[in-house]
């Protein structure tokens, strides 16, 4: 008796099914002209209203009476952009050092809107990152690196350094009654800060490598207050935000400081101060006011990253248009086989019918997330040398942030095509499938940043609808010790980048794993 032994075949049906219907779904897709057609809209949708969006931008800068280029952000130690603005009371130090000063109080005045025209209306008060203290600095140059120990309006005792670095001390205010100690001391280039409310009992705030610090360094007492921040609403329910003028004023005494090169003459520098319209007289000047051994320091500006100013996403505005055109292809790619009564040929691929969508979804977002990064990597850096002709800075970011920028675009587009996709596998009617997603991603957004709603709707806008993967292309962070409007219509978003994306991510899913729950059970 002759034994046959059943062929099988050591070939993965399952996965080579897949494959299979990757290639159909793939020769489909660039075989319909209007589909390539619509990806090419989308392309040029995003490099050209970028670029459109960068030659129609022009800023310039007055000196007096003259119209002059602006100059380019200050670049702080990590090469960010930064604001480098206060009243400096300083001598030199050569090598290692300490200085020690009593805060006796701190006051100030800001600026409000003027009640009477013509009439400067200022009132007596500090705002929360008003600061004073004392410092070590590289330099008297703007953007050079430095270590600070101070006291702020609300926000009691900190340790900065290098413009983005914060560490908090302890909390509460001062005042004659509780004045508080402060002391930074220099080891090489180790700078520790300290805090006391004694002058005894001493306890560490922070630590600071300053990498490449040169043995003659500038130590002294310093004051800056940025300016007063307020938000009010339009008539239309949206967010206005204006930055007055404020100032800060320090009281200290009880300087003690050690070192070679310490105890010479004391020098002043308001680093950073600006000229008023005649191009010569300072405009908002800091001052110093010395009694004995007490120092009366005034200071205006600012010390730490800066924001608000134009950043490498808004090259990329013409991002918001090609989703139009993405959202269009992505439903036809599926709705098309329903309206002309393909569907049931090409549910016959596969036993599975899951796969089917499936690999729709993998095809419609794999070609998106290529033609979104080949325009995204185009437009980004040309539209960036435009603005920098016409005299617009933005904001320097890293390597990584830029490409996280360019790639998170792309990759925002492509989920939003299988989130698109799925809705067309839905509703099987393309009008409907491309109004419903437009209106649960565009419109949340569009909303959101063109200040027609309070923020804090704005803010929930962002946070629970698929647009809140537009986060993925804010490049510069929001930082707790800079007084900024952090809103969405000033490029600030709720969630944090990858987190937004997440969101998106979490609605395609799920749009997708309805679609083939549906398509599972109905007889299509």
């Amino acid at each position: 008796m002759t034994t046959v032994t059943p062929y099988r075949s050591s070939t993965q049906a399952g996965r080579d099914g897949f494959a299979q219907l990757l290639r159909a779904e793939w020769t489909k897709f660039r075989t319909v002209r209007g589909w390539l057609a619509g990806m090419i809209v989308a392309a040029l949708l995003i490099v050209g209203l970028g670029l459109l969006f960068a030659t129609g931008s022009h800023s310039s800068c007055m000196k007096g009476p003259v119209e002059e280029p602006c100059p380019a952000p200050i670049l702080g130690p990590g090469g960010e952009a930064v604001t480098d603005r206060f009243y400096f009371v300083h001598q030199p130090l050569d090598g290692d050092g300490t200085i020690t000063v009593r805060v006796n109080s701190m006051t100030g005045e800001i600026r409000k809107p003027d009640v009477t025209p013509g009439v400067r209306h200022t009132v007596t008060g500090i705002v929360p990152w008003a600061k004073a203290g004392v410092m070590i600095k590289e330099s008297t140059k703007q953007g050079a690196p430095y270590a600070a120990m101070m006291v702020t309006g609300s926000h009691g005792v900190r340790m900065q350094h290098n413009f983005t670095e914060d560490v908090a001390g302890r909390p509460g205010g001062v005042s004659a009654e509780s004045p508080r100690w402060l002391r930074l001391t220099r080891t090489g280039n180790t700078i520790v800060g300290e805090e006391s409310p004694d002058g005894n009992q001493w306890t560490r705030v922070g630590t600071a490598r300053l990498t490449g610090l040169p043995a003659q360094v500038r130590i002294g007492l310093f004051a800056a207050s940025p300016g007063d921040l307020t938000v009010t609403q339009n008539t239309i329910g949206g967010s206005i935000a204006a930055s007055r003028f404020a100032e800060a004023t320090a009281v200290m005494d009880q300087v003690s400081m050690r070192g070679k090169g310490t105890g010479a003459t004391w020098k002043i520098d308001d680093i950073g101060v600006t000229t008023g319209l005649d191009g010569v007289t300072p405009h908002h000047p800091g001052r110093l006011e010395q009694s004995g051994g007490t120092f009366t320091v005034t200071g205006v500006g600012d010390i730490g990253p800066l924001t608000g100013d134009a950043t490498i996403e808004r090259t990329l505005t013409g991002a918001m248009a090609g989703l139009i055109a993405v959202i269009v292809v992505a439903v036809l790619f599926v709705t098309n086989e329903y309206r002309r009564q393909l569907i049931r040929t090409t549910l016959l691929a596969s036993p599975r019918r899951s796969r089917v969508l499936v690999a729709k979804a993998v095809v419609i977002g794999a070609v998106t997330f290529v033609v979104g990064l080949a325009a995204a990597a185009v437009a980004l850096p040309i539209g960036r040398r435009i603005l920098r002709d016409n005299n617009i800075f933005t904001l320097p970011v890293s390597t990584l942030t830029e490409l996280r920028v360019v790639a998170g675009v792309a990759a925002l587009l492509a989920v939003i095509a299988v989130f698109s996709l799925a809705l067309g596998a839905l509703f099987r009617r393309s009008a409907m499938a491309v109004i419903v997603a437009i209106a649960a991603i565009l419109v949340p957004y569009l909303l959101a940043t063109a200040s027609l709603l309070p923020e804090s709707v704005s803010n929930w806008l962002l946070r629970i609808t698929p647009a809140a993967g537009f986060a993925i292309q804010q490049s510069v962070p929001e930082y707790p010790q800079v007084i900024s409007h952090y809103a969405p219509v000033a490029g600030y978003y709720p969630l944090a980048p990858w987190a937004g994306f997440a969101v998106t991510c979490g609605y395609a899913a799920l749009a997708l794993a309805l679609a083939v729950h549906r398509l599972r059970r109905s007889d299509v």
